[in-house]
């Protein structure tokens, strides 16, 4: 069963709602949800967050957590995962920040560091990785270890 699957069977037994933010991924993740028939009952949106501007905008992430931090920080995935939530009143939000590639990196932040951040009714929770692929396949990396936190914690116990 793909991960999509898993993803909507636990979704849909625990009658739950769940919205993504993206950066790097530019909609990816939003995308390989809604491949699933049947996503609508579970899956309320996504906003795709590229520029700072519209992560302060539109996921309210504070000015100040991006200056101190930067765009790629486990800062600013928290405050995109905790927006995300708040802007469309889900039960999960869950957000990627990250530097895709081929170029963009450098020694502190390398390409292929990628920040998820996750934001339930228990708290906000942020992870990082860093990928070794080209542009395409951090993307995708990125998106599946989303959706594994996700699955990870719909089988932690409530």
């Amino acid at each position: 069963m793909a991960i999509e699957e898993k993803l909507r069977d636990k979704l849909r037994d625990r009658k739950l709602t769940i919205a993504v933010a993206e950066s790097c991924t530019g909609g990816l993740l939003g995308s390989r949800i809604t491949d699933v028939a049947g996503s609508s009952e579970y899956f309320l949106g996504g906003v795709i967050a590229y520029q700072n501007e519209v992560k302060e905008a539109l996921l309210r992430v504070p000015h100040d957590v991006i200056e101190a931090h930067g765009a790629v920080s486990p800062q600013t995935a928290e405050a995109m995962a905790r927006g995300c939530r708040e802007l469309f009143k889900c039960d999960i939000a869950v957000s990627i920040t990250g530097i895709a590639g081929p170029g963009g990196g450098s020694d502190e932040k390398p390409v292929g560091l990628t920040y998820i951040g996750l934001s339930t009714a228990r708290g906000v929770i942020s992870r990082r990785f860093l990928w070794d692929g080209n542009r395409t396949q951090n993307k995708e990396a990125s998106v599946r270890a989303a959706m594994e936190m996700v699955l990870a914690v719909l089988k932690a116990p409530t």
